[in-house]
C-alpha cells in the first residue's frame, strides 16, 4: 500500500487551496480578494504569507503555475491553480476535529481577568472603548452582510452563517458590556480565603 505524504499546511495555506480551487489567480489578485471578501477578519493571512503559500504550495506539488511566460517573475504575477492532490490536502485537513473542538481566547477576557490589578478609572474607560468598537464593528458587519445576500442571492450561504453569527456575538457581547457597567459599583475581591491571589491578603 503506497504512503499518503503528508504537508504541514498552515491557515494560510488552506485558504489559499480554497481560493485556488474555485478558478486560477495570481498573488496579486489573491490578495486582491481576500480584501473584498473581507477574509482577514476570520483569518489571519497577510499579504506577503499569500505569496509564500504560493511558493510552498506549487514547491509542494499541492498548486502548480499555469502559464510557461510568467516562470521568470515573483508570485505576484504568475498564475497558480490547485492540483488534485492539493484539492485531496484540503479535504483531508478539513476533516480534522480539532476545527470543531477548540475554543478561542478573546484578548479582551485575558484583560478583564487581570483588570483588578488596573489603575483607578481604566476599568470604565476600556468597557466604554470596547463598546464604542463593537458598536463599529456590529455597523460593518451589517453592512456587510447586506453586501453578501445582493452577491450570493439567498440566505443559504456560509458567508452568510459567518456574518450572521459575528453579528449575534457582537450584540451578545454589548449586551453583556451594558450588565458588567452595572455591576461595576459591587465589584470586590473573592469572599474564598484559598482563592488565588486572596490568601496572602487576609
Amino acid at each position: 500500500m503506497a504512503k499518503v505524504k503528508s504537508h504541514n499546511l498552515t491557515i494560510p495555506d488552506l485558504v489559499l487551496l480554497s481560493l485556488l480551487g474555485e478558478r486560477p489567480m495570481h498573488g496579486y489578485e489573491a490578495n486582491q480578494e481576500l480584501e473584498r471578501r473581507q477574509v482577514r477578519d476570520w483569518a489571519g493571512v497577510s499579504r506577503p504569507q499569500v505569496y509564500y503559500s504560493l511558493e510552498k504550495l506549487a514547491r509542494i506539488k499541492l498548486a502548480r503555475v499555469t502559464d510557461d511566460e510568467g516562470s521568470s517573475a515573483g508570485p505576484e504575477r504568475r498564475i497558480f491553480e490547485t492540483t488534485a492532490a492539493g484539492k485531496k490536502a484540503l479535504a483531508d485537513a478539513l476533516e480534522k476535529e480539532d476545527w470543531a473542538t477548540q475554543r478561542d481566547r478573546p484578548r479582551f477576557l485575558t484583560w478583564i481577568a487581570l483588570s483588578w490589578q488596573a489603575r483607578p478609572g481604566v476599568f470604565q474607560k476600556h468597557i466604554q472603548r470596547r463598546r464604542e468598537f463593537l458598536e463599529t464593528e456590529l455597523e460593518n458587519e451589517q453592512a456587510t452582510l447586506q453586501a453578501i445576500r445582493k452577491e450570493v442571492g439567498h440566505e443559504f450561504h456560509e458567508a452568510i452563517w459567518m456574518v450572521s453569527l459575528t453579528i449575534d456575538m457582537f450584540k451578545v457581547e454589548l449586551r453583556w458590556l451594558e450588565k458588567l457597567s452595572k455591576e461595576l459599583a459591587n465589584r470586590k475581591a473573592a469572599m474564598h480565603p484559598d482563592y488565588f491571589g486572596e490568601s496572602d491578603k487576609n
